[in-house]
């Protein structure tokens, strides 16, 4: 939290009884009503959803739910501002609340609010109006403000805002030590992807991309790093492509972890086919290491200069060339080190800070 500022959080969740089991929703319903996060109070008020057939409503159903906790919350002690991660359904509650309680709201795009929600059709229209009755809106790239943009919100109401790094959890470890402290071998070429294990992330090129390649680097190998209900069809494509003691999927590791995933490998992979500001890729050159990233998105955003790494259109050929040429090239890993951990979570809460002044102000210039 930044000096002189109050927050409060408010992060709804879907009721489920806590007497059924059923994957993630169970491990919901023991999710506290409120909890301390470091200094934060984060406060979890439950609304009612049916999965999939109420998505058209989920905007209004989390609003219904949280308007108790945010008319208490707003009593104790006046909000300045809302400010809503992902247009819709957040977005869409936090408009609806700010009305409500007489408060600006800025709205915050951050992937697949913008680059896939408004192509279902009853949702579109909800976005829309959630943009025009918002305060502000923030994009994490060009690329969502273009959409946001095409949906009909004027330029000058859109503030990019790319994400950051946490510079203590992200940088260079020596390649060695890093394998040692993940019992790699300490020969033999490194890839690593980091990522869900869904069809959006693009798994299904990389693994025969990097089969194509293995003849030439008969050391290699892949690291996939993540979980996702895509698991099973890509072991069977591991096993297809008989690349099995070359390829390991070895489910989710902690971000505590993740710096010497990145600093033991020669280059991280990130080939989804949809993005918003892509984390992962500023994470892997803040720990020194280059990428191979399909070109969508927010991906040219963070991959700005051919000395961070390499990006493609996602097929096969494309993917597998780009990995050559990454496990190829001499890459100035300190350059990139230096050039990833610039934009840290601090630069980015000082700009949104600044951001949701001005939406306060322009807000309160525009009732007199």
């Amino acid at each position: 939290m930044r000096p002189k500022n109050q927050v409060e959080v408010i992060s709804p969740l879907p009721f489920f009884p806590r007497w059924l089991r059923w994957g993630k929703w169970h491990a919901m319903a023991h999710v506290p009503r409120e909890e301390q996060f470091r200094n934060l109070s984060v406060h979890h008020p439950r609304y009612f959803l049916l999965p999939r057939i109420s998505m058209p409503l989920h905007g209004l159903l989390m609003f219904l739910g949280s308007l108790l906790t945010a008319r208490r919350l707003h009593r104790r002690a006046k909000f300045d501002c809302i400010d809503a991660h992902f247009v819709y359904p957040d977005g869409t509650a936090a408009v609806l609340l700010g009305k409500v309680l007489g408060v600006p709201v800025v709205v915050s795009a951050r992937g697949s609010d913008i680059n896939l929600f408004p192509t279902f059709r009853l949702i579109r229209p909800i976005i829309r109006w959630t943009l025009k009755n918002a305060s502000g809106a923030i994009a994490v790239s060009e690329s969502l403000k273009r959409v946001m943009m095409e949906m009909g919100l004027p330029s000058g109401k859109i503030r990019v805002i790319g994400n950051g790094i946490d510079p203590e959890l992200f940088k260079s470890v020596d390649p060695q030590e890093a394998r040692k402290q993940l019992n790699l071998p300490k020969e033999g070429a490194i890839l690593v992807s980091v990522g869900k294990l869904l069809p959006v992330k693009g798994f299904q090129y990389l693994i025969p991309a990097f089969a194509d390649i293995a003849p030439r680097f008969p050391n290699a190998r892949l690291y996939i790093i993540g979980e996702g209900n895509f698991r099973s069809e890509l072991e069977r494509l591991v096993e297809k492509m008989k690349i099995q003691d070359r390829v390991f999927l070895i489910g989710s590791r902690p971000n505590e972890e993740l710096k010497y995933w990145f600093s033991a490998a020669e280059a991280s992979c990130l080939v989804s086919s949809r993005e918003g500001w892509p984390n992962v890729l500023q994470e892997s050159l803040a720990c020194g290491t280059p990428v191979v990233a399909t070109r969508v998105w927010g991906a040219p955003e963070v991959i700005t200069s051919p000395d961070l790494g390499i990006l493609v259109e996602q097929n096969v050929p494309a993917i597998a060339s780009a990995l050559d040429n990454a496990l190829s090239r001499r890459w100035n890993r300190n350059a990139i080190a230096t050039h990833g951990r610039e934009r840290t979570w601090g630069v980015v809460a000082s700009e949104v800070d600044e951001y949701l002044a001005q939406s306060v102000e322009d807000a309160r210039k525009s009732k007199e």
